[in-house]
């Protein structure tokens, strides 16, 4: 098993990317710029808590972390655009926001744990 897979933070990680590929698979109104978009911003986020666990210097580290964090407010700015135009649901928009949120929340405080 590798480190990455150890930590919480990125099994919520993969969780949430697992329920917005879900979404986007599920709703066939999405114009692809935006499904695209979405999809990589999501997929960024465990992919750059994995990369930054496997990296020696705590600089390098956290550098991965603040994009995997960057990436978790770029998903936020999607579901907001999302919501405005009717593609998403006042329920899903909470419940993906909520766990955005938390995700930020749980990276912010490795990024300050490296500073």
């Amino acid at each position: 098993m590798f480190d990455f897979e150890k930590l919480d933070v990125y099994q919520k990680a993969k969780s949430f990317n697992s329920q917005v590929y879900r979404h986007i698979r599920a709703n066939k109104n999405f114009d692809p710029t935006t499904k695209n978009q979405l999809r990589r911003a999501s997929l960024s986020i465990m992919l750059n808590i994995a990369e930054g666990s496997s990296r020696f210097s705590n600089a390098d580290r956290r550098n991965f972390y603040v994009i995997a964090r960057g990436s978790a407010f770029e998903c936020v700015a999607i579901f907001d655009f999302m919501k405005e135009e009717k593609l998403l649901d006042e329920d899903l928009y909470k419940d993906l926001y909520l766990k955005s949120e938390e995700l930020s929340k749980m990276i912010y405080a490795m990024i300050k744990n490296l500073s």
